[in-house]
């Protein structure tokens, strides 16, 4: 069997639950208010649960090397240029909007996909470096736009709205669990029996209800929206911002395993928090809803293959 094969047949589960969770909001008799629910249940509770009790064996955990944050977070720059130059030259959007297709080429669905992706096709070792990534990945990025769209709309920059977006990444509890659990671990120690137990439980539930909960969020958009708007979207998240990684993780001489991280990562779907920010600001909802769709469909064959590539490269 091909590597190509073997990835793509690790991954297709996953996906499949995705599909599920798709298959299940289209069922006329679906009640929304329960995809709310479960979508606030797994972020609010099962997944910073489990940050927390991986993060909170921080010591014992294999060490990472930091300068991953540099390729992949280099990539983010990069690629976020490229794709306010594509909106500006290719669609003559402006500076706001310039902003959010930038966003969506970068901002990827790391923690409800790539982080269940990462764990069945790279294994617990990977999981060190993924959780790196996570704990600044928000505050980086809601940064970068936040600062692009000041910076567009008034020709400066804000600190009252920098401060909002810092607060509002530092109280959300997907962080919040991956910095506490760090800081216990750091500070030496252990989960006592009697709570390690019900955090271990809830960390089981949390992959297959993230990923149900991806297809059920994803039931609410069309690819039918602006189509070459979230095509030129989709193309930057999955094809030119893992490129752009693999090449910084190349040049820094990063280790096999941060570089497969981050290249998964990289190469994951456009992010649902992408749409939240062009909702806020009433720009190209409807390209990063397509985008969404039409990222998360394809990554179940460009992410196998970016995985297919690199295991060829560094483990033959």
């Amino acid at each position: 069997m091909s590597l190509f094969a073997q990835y793509f047949l690790l991954s297709l589960p996953l996906f499949g639950i995705v599909l599920a969770g798709y298959a299940l909001a289209r069922w006329p008799k679906w009640p929304r208010s329960l995809t709310a629910g479960l979508s606030k249940f797994v972020f609010a509770v099962a997944l910073p649960a489990y940050l927390f009790r991986m993060m909170s064996g921080f010591s014992r955990l294999p060490a990472v090397d930091s300068r991953l944050l540099i390729a992949f977070f280099g990539s983010c720059l990069v690629v976020f240029v490229v794709g306010r130059l594509v909106a500006l030259r290719g669609f003559g959007l402006d500076g706001v909007a310039q902003s959010i297709f930038g966003l969506g080429g970068v901002f990827s669905n790391n923690l409800m996909l790539g982080l269940p992706l990462a764990r069945v096709t790279l294994g617990e070792e990977a999981l060190p470096a993924i959780a790196l990534v996570l704990a600044f990945n928000s505050l980086i990025l809601w940064t970068l736009v936040s600062v692009s769209i000041e910076w567009a709309r008034h020709g400066a920059l804000s600190p009252l709205g920098f401060a909002k977006t810092a607060w509002g990444v530092i109280t959300n509890p997907i962080v919040a669990g991956i910095l506490s659990g760090t800081l216990f671990g750091m500070a030496g120690f252990e989960l006592p029996r009697i709570v390690d137990l019900p955090l271990a439980g809830l960390g089981e539930i949390a992959t297959p209800l993230s990923l149900a909960v991806v297809g059920l969020g994803l039931a609410e958009y069309s690819i039918r929206d602006d189509w070459q708007q979230s095509a030129s979207i989709t193309a930057l998240k999955l094809l030119l911002q893992p490129a752009v990684v693999w090449v910084l993780a190349k040049l820094l001489d990063l280790p096999p395993i941060e570089t497969k991280a981050i290249v998964l990562l990289a190469s994951c779907a456009v992010g649902a928090n992408v749409y939240l920010m062009a909702m806020q600001f009433r720009t190209l909802q409807g390209a990063i809803a397509s985008s969404l769709v039409l990222s998360t469909t394809l990554a179940a064959i460009t992410t196998p293959l970016f995985l297919t590539a690199l295991a060829y490269l560094y483990d033959h």
